[in-house]
């Protein structure tokens, strides 16, 4: 699959349970014309057929390279980011909910899920996929929702992009990520705020913001209807270093924040 054929795909799976994405792109389209968009992200667990290191292969083969590593410790989460040769293409990040790390009885629940999926050969469709395990039932989302917030977001939303993110480098109206923000705080969308509503600094090289998650009704197994958080959309602007190159990598420290988006509590 091209780059562009991927990219795509995944926008129309994405504005299915985030239409507060296409309205977003919308209003930066009527003053900017077409919206770039500088990197996605996607979630997945760990120590199953869609870990992470099982998913790298489908990545690379688009024309990718690794790009970075990265550890998050307080959420228990392992990733990789990846760049395009053509550096023109949006990155891709990736991350895990290392679920070893989880208590016997987190562990147990997502364990219960993740084993009804079947190993087979995958291509870059999965990241459109979805659930690949049953629907989860209220009491399970609730008791891994307690120790971790992506854990519990991926059990009912499955394998699906999390976030596009506009790149601020490439507006014409507006280089100004607070500016950003506020258009979309004046359009009637809500903004994470976890750590400021601007995570990083442009002596960091990168500044970031984003949505807070679109929600929607989800019927769980039991029968229990719930409001569940779905995507987002995250803003970026990169800065140049001493030398005048761009800075195209991410920081843990930021992303530590933007997981957020997805929190209904944040």
């Amino acid at each position: 699959m091209t780059p562009q054929a991927f990219f795509e795909q995944l926008w129309q799976n994405y504005i299915e349970i985030t239409p507060q994405a296409e309205q977003i792109r919308q209003l930066f389209a009527a003053t900017d014309g077409e919206v770039i968009n500088d990197h996605v992200a996607f979630r997945t667990f760990a120590n199953t057929p869609l870990q992470l290191d099982n998913l790298v292969p489908l990545i690379l083969e688009m024309g990718y390279e690794v790009q970075g590593d990265y550890e998050f410790k307080a959420k228990k989460l392992r990733a990789k980011s990846f760049i395009h040769l053509d550096h023109t293409v949006p990155k891709i990040f990736i991350s895990e909910l290392l679920t070893d790390q989880l208590s016997e009885q987190a562990q147990q629940i997502i364990a219960k899920y993740t084993a009804e999926i079947t190993e087979q050969p995958m291509d870059q469709s999965v990241f459109c996929s979805g659930r690949h395990w049953s629907t989860p039932a209220w009491e399970d989302y609730q008791t891994v929702m307690a120790e971790s917030e992506y854990g519990a977001w991926l059990l009912a939303i499955g394998i699906r992009v999390n976030h596009f993110t506009v790149s601020i480098n490439h507006l014409n109206s507006t280089n100004c990520i607070r500016e950003v923000l506020q258009r979309v705080k004046d359009a009637g969308f809500a903004v994470n705020t976890v750590g400021g509503e601007v995570k990083g600094t442009p002596e960091s090289l990168l500044e970031q913001g984003s949505s807070m998650a679109d929600r929607m009704a989800f019927t769980f197994a039991d029968g229990q209807e719930h409001e569940i958080a779905t995507c987002f959309y995250e803003f970026a602007l990169r800065h140049a270093d001493n030398e005048g190159v761009v800075y195209q990598g991410f920081i843990e420290a930021n992303a530590d924040k933007i997981f957020e988006s997805t929190n209904i509590a944040a």
